[in-house]
């Protein structure tokens, strides 16, 4: 099928069926899936038309507006018709993929995925630096029988401001005595961006590299920073029929506290506030853990801004929109960095790295007028120990 031949209405329709859209027809367009977007904060989005122009193979897949879902999980959350929306417009995305028919702002998605696929990550660095973040650390590598294998995943292992939350990590690590190692170069990126991206190719590529280095390796626990990581490990590697223990670093750590592993000794004078991560609230409804760590820092004053939790709002990044342009005015992360400010927070916290990259580029822009400081809970933790 040729790309010129995409205005065959029917065969659109039964291709977004095979690929897993059959959700589209339970919608009976009651809107709150548009209610709760957080596209129509900063301009018109219907997911809602979208839903329905794909139930009749209406869908015009050349234009942004099927990629601009970042799968916060917001409209799934609200449906009384259980349309499965994100898995939806998944489908659509794959039939673009298929075609090679991408609008001008997903460009550079291409540019990560050749990178995925010839270094195994999506920032085009060398698969033989990956572990160049552990230098100076006294990080080993892993070996079987170890306590758990920690997956820094790749914006921590390549990204200059990301890198210092893995260093943090590991350095929470060795001081709580935990027997972990990583496997370094042998990594791959978990492929979650990929696959919401539409290529589905990519991400089984990927994903049985994974799998198949943590059998030879013998790795039964996984520690991971991320939560787009902590998902896709969690909740689609076990289609390939594999199980693993998956582990989010704040739900390690706050055990490695209270069972007295890791003491954190020092202060922390400063107003924090909290962002909810999407896909380790929403998605995994992990809220609790990187709070009470939060707590546990004396002199630390935790603020919550609103949106918060189940209705945290996304900073713009899930979904592959991270590989994405989005102009400044359209950009989540900007109204969540107001809300920051609003509370008056020193210190804007969160748990996952694209969230991190969203709101420095926010900071930047907001920096003359007191914006906060922006960082993992690691980095926190890291400073009181």
């Amino acid at each position: 099928m040729e790309t010129e031949n995409l205005s065959d209405y029917a065969e659109i329709r039964e291709l977004v069926h095979e690929s897993g859209g059959e959700a589209f027809d339970r919608c009976y367009q009651c809107g709150l899936c548009d209610v709760v977007c957080p596209w129509n904060l900063v301009r018109p989005f219907s997911i809602r038309k979208i839903v329905r122009e794909a139930a009749f193979g209406l869908t015009e897949i050349e234009e942004e507006e099927i990629w601009r879902c970042t799968t916060c999980g917001r409209c799934p959350q609200k449906c009384p018709r259980d349309v499965k929306q994100i898995e939806s417009g998944v489908a659509l995305r794959r039939i673009a993929t298929e075609f090679k028919v991408f609008p001008t702002a997903v460009q550079p998605m291409r540019t990560a995925r050749a990178s995925l696929l010839s270094e195994g990550n999506p920032l085009g660095q060398k698969r033989d630096e990956r572990a160049k973040w552990a230098e100076g650390l006294s990080v080993k590598p892993y070996t079987e029988g170890m306590e758990i294998l920690y997956f820094a995943g790749c914006y921590l292992a390549y990204d200059p401001r990301l890198r210092s939350v893995a260093r943090a990590t590991a350095t929470l690590l060795n001081k709580a005595g935990v027997d972990y190692g990583i496997l370094g170069s042998k990594d791959s990126c978990c492929g979650e961006s990929i696959r919401k991206a539409g290529d589905e190719e990519a991400f089984k590529r990927l994903a049985k590299e994974n799998i198949k280095n943590w059998i030879d390796n013998g790795v039964s626990k996984i520690l991971v920073s991320s939560p787009h990581c902590y998902h896709t490990f969690k909740n689609e590697y076990p289609e390939f029929r594999v199980s693993f223990e998956v582990v989010h670093m704040s739900e390690l750590l706050l055990d490695l506290v209270e069972q007295g592993r890791l003491e954190l000794k020092g202060e922390y004078p400063k107003t924090v506030t909290y962002h909810d991560p999407c896909y380790l609230g929403r998605h995994n409804g992990i809220y609790d853990a990187p709070r009470a760590l939060l707590r546990k820092v004396s002199g630390l004053e935790l603020r919550e801004m609103p949106d918060t939790r189940a209705d945290s709002l996304c900073c713009g990044g899930g979904g592959a929109r991270i590989w994405m342009e989005t102009p400044k005015e359209e950009r989540f992360s900007n109204i969540r960095m107001e809300q920051a400010m609003g509370v008056e927070a020193e210190v804007l916290a969160t748990a996952c790295p694209y969230c991190i990259t969203m709101f420095e580029e926010s900071r930047l822009s907001a920096a003359d007028r007191g914006a906060p400081e922006v960082k993992d809970i690691t980095e926190i933790l890291a400073e009181v120990i």
